[in-house]
């Protein structure tokens, strides 16, 4: 008996030490791939800082560069707050799908079911926009609503519900909603307040039960506390000047309004690939379905800057497997002076993050490339 204890605890010690071993050797791998093509990425995009993190089969890596606000003297680190922009449209686009999955909604509502806005909802030939628009750009809506700029220091001030009651009332569709695709961040905010309707609560308190909480998202937010200001990356605008953190108010939630971190967002991407947690597997499922294929569509705008768009899920564009490459679901966004960018391949279990701290278009056309073809080299890792 003991010498069947001693084997048994041998073998056992034998297979821990090999996994172990095999553990760190992809820990190594994953840096030097990442961390190499991270200092080409910072020499070539001549920006203030930038920042990368990478997770591969649950091994992360994150590297920083730069300084992340001006005078700092240091990098940015994974726990760098940061503007997101056009990232929080995904985020909206899980609260949807985690609110379809427990039956709160359906895809194709009519926004206007639960909204008691006083308005004439705006439809072409009996089509009115429905969830499901509103989450793919399909709705029709233009890319921004009709507003005034309010003051430098807070430039949302008058992008009210007012002034999105009004520009709805104004019939402003482009085409038949499901009939097209044009990138709106009109559409994804009418999806928060719509979403904030059906469930009678404020969108702030479903984004943290659908997503913040059960992916274990602490740096997340719409506002930054005074302690995460004075660590947050701070934005340029095109000529180079430093841009300020500015208040998001209530109405752009759904469209642009987060900040995160890198370490926030490689759990995010963490949370997408667990193949091990049936609590959330309906949600991931409708997540990451493509529900609008671009042949399908009479018109396609503003959805090729990262890559070109074969389908859309909820907010994700999707690009098929292409020359090595595997399916990548993406998002780019760019907010006071913050160019950043977000993929991950589910079915390669790689997720990758970066942002720059400059409106430098090319710059950020560089880095997304880099990062399509990132993950193409670690899917064949």
């Amino acid at each position: 008996m003991i010498n069947r204890l001693v084997s048994t605890l041998a073998t056992f010690l034998v297979l821990t030490t090999f996994s172990s071993q095999a553990a760190r050797a992809d820990k190594d791998l994953l840096e030097e791939t990442v961390g190499f093509m991270a200092q080409i990425i910072y020499l070539q995009a001549g920006t203030p800082a930038f920042i990368i993190g990478a997770i591969k089969d649950g091994e992360t890596f994150v590297a920083g560069y730069g300084e992340f606000a001006q005078g700092s003297g240091a990098a940015p680190d994974g726990d760098t707050p940061m503007r997101v922009g056009s990232i929080t449209k995904v985020f909206t686009g899980q609260v949807l799908a985690a609110m379809v999955a427990d039956g709160s909604v359906s895809f194709t509502d009519p926004a206007s079911m639960y909204l008691d806005w006083d308005i004439t909802w705006p439809q072409i030939d009996g089509r009115e926009i429905r969830l499901i628009d509103l989450a793919t750009h399909s709705s029709g809506l233009p890319r921004e609503i009709v507003y005034e700029n309010g003051p430098p220091e807070d430039p949302y001030l008058y992008k009210t519900l007012q002034a999105y009651q009004d520009n709805l009332d104004a019939d402003p569709l482009m085409f038949k909603p499901g009939s097209g695709v044009s990138y709106s961040n009109f559409g994804f905010d009418l999806l928060a307040h719509v979403l904030a309707g059906a469930a009678g609560r404020p969108y702030e308190e479903l984004l943290n039960q659908y997503v913040l909480e059960p992916a274990g998202l602490t740096g997340t937010a719409f506002e930054l506390m005074p302690d995460q200001q004075a660590i947050a990356m701070q934005g340029h605008a095109p000529g180079g000047a430093p841009m300020p953190l500015v208040p998001t108010g209530d109405v752009i939630v759904g469209s642009s309004g987060l900040h995160t971190t890198t370490n926030d967002m490689l759990k995010w991407f963490a949370w997408h690939m667990d193949h091990n947690d049936p609590t959330g597997d309906e949600v991931r499922l409708l997540d990451h379905t493509s529900y609008v294929t671009r042949d399908g569509m009479d018109v396609v705008l503003g959805m090729d800057a990262s890559g070109h768009m074969d389908a859309l899920a909820l907010g994700w564009v999707v690009m098929e497997p292409n020359e090595g490459r595997p399916l990548i679901l993406q998002k780019s966004g760019g907010r006071q002076g913050m160019l950043v960018y977000g993929a991950f391949a589910p079915s390669q279990n790689i997720g990758v993050f970066a942002a720059i701290n400059a409106f430098d278009f090319n710059a950020t056309t560089r880095v997304n490339a880099a990062v399509n073809a990132l993950i193409g080299q670690l899917s064949e890792q």
